[in-house]
C-alpha cells in the first residue's frame, strides 16, 4: 500500500464513483481527507471512513464555484493544519451528445464551469496552500474523450481536451515550488457517469461487450483510476509532472481495427499466391 501518512487531501466529487474510491484509499494510505461534493450523499462516505478510524471531513459545495473551492482549502488548513494533495475529480458529461446544431452556449458553459474552470480554481487556491508548507500534489480527472473524438458528447470532449493543457500549463507555471500538476484520462470507467450504458448493457445481456474494443477486454472499475490519483499524489511520483496519464486499457494504444482471423488471412494469402503463378 503506497503510504501518504500525515498528508492532508481535498477530493472532489467525493459522494460516488472515483471520488469515492479515492476518499477510502487515501484515507487507507494514511492521509486525512476533505471529502467534497454537491451531493449530500458525501457525509454517509465520511462517516465510513471516521466509523473506521479515519481521519475525514464532509463538505457539500460546488466544485465549479470560486468561493466554495476556497473554503474547501481553508477548511483542510483549519480542520488538519495544512494541505499536500488536491484530487480535483468532479466533472459532468452534460447529459445527452447533442448535435452542435442543437446544444446551447448555456449547456456548453455549465460543462465548462464545472469540468475546466473547477480544475483552474482548484490549482489556484491550492497553490498558495501548498507554498506554505513546502509543496504538493494536483491531480485532475481528464478523460480519454480530451484526447480523442468519439469517447464523449463535443462539450465533455473539449472540456477535458482543455484540462490536459491546463495541467500542463500549471506545471510550468508551479515551477520551483515543489507543486506537481498531472492529469488522469480514464477510459471506460463504471461510474455514475456511465451507469445508463452499464444498466442498459445488463438489461441486454450485452455486458460482456463493455469494454470489448481494448486489449484487455472489459471497463475498469473507480478503483482502478483511484490508485493511479493515489500514485500520483504521492511520493512515488516525484519525477512526474505535467503529464496526462491514460487508464483505459490500452484502447488508445492503437487506432481503431477489427481483429482478424490468422487462418483467414492465411487463406487470402495462399489464394493471391495462386492467383500470380497463373
Amino acid at each position: 500500500m503506497t503510504d501518504i501518512t500525515g498528508k492532508v487531501a481535498i477530493i472532489t466529487g467525493a459522494a460516488s464513483g472515483i471520488g469515492r474510491a479515492a476518499v477510502q484509499m487515501f484515507a487507507d494510505a494514511g492521509a486525512a481527507v476533505i471529502a467534497c461534493d454537491r451531493d449530500p450523499g458525501v457525509s454517509d462516505v465520511v462517516a465510513e471512513i471516521t466509523g473506521g478510524g479515519g481521519r475525514a471531513v464532509a463538505m457539500e459545495m460546488d466544485a465549479g464555484n470560486d468561493t466554495d473551492i476556497k473554503a474547501a482549502v481553508d477548511l483542510a488548513e483549519t480542520e488538519f493544519g495544512r494541505l499536500d494533495i488536491f484530487f480535483a475529480n468532479a466533472g459532468i458529461s452534460g447529459g445527452p451528445a447533442l448535435d452542435f446544431t442543437d446544444a446551447t452556449p448555456e449547456q456548453w458553459a455549465e460543462v465548462l464551469r464545472i469540468n475546466l474552470i473547477g480544475p483552474f480554481l482548484a490549482i489556484k487556491h491550492a497553490a498558495p496552500a501548498m507554498k506554505r508548507q513546502g509543496g504538493g500534489s494536483i491531480v485532475v480527472t481528464a478523460s480519454i474523450a480530451g484526447l480523442r473524438a468519439g469517447s464523449g458528447p463535443p462539450a465533455y470532449s473539449a472540456s477535458k481536451a482543455g484540462v490536459i493543457n491546463l495541467v500542463k500549463s500549471a506545471a510550468q507555471g508551479m515551477a520551483e515550488t515543489n507543486i506537481r500538476v498531472n492529469a488522469i484520462c480514464p477510459g471506460l470507467i463504471e461510474t455514475g457517469m456511465t451507469k445508463r450504458f452499464y444498466d442498459m448493457a445488463r438489461a441486454t445481456g450485452n455486458l460482456d461487450k463493455m469494454g470489448i474494443l481494448n486489449p484487455q477486454r472489459r471497463g475498469g472499475t473507480s478503483a482502478e483510476v483511484a490508485s493511479v490519483a493515489l500514485f500520483l499524489s504521492s511520493d512515488l511520483a516525484s519525477y512526474v509532472n505535467g503529464e496526462a496519464i491514460v487508464v483505459d486499457g490500452g484502447l488508445t494504444s492503437a487506432n481503431p481495427h477489427t481483429k482478424r482471423d490468422p487462418e483467414a488471412v492465411k487463406a487470402a494469402m495462399e489464394a493471391l499466391e495462386r492467383q500470380k503463378a497463373g
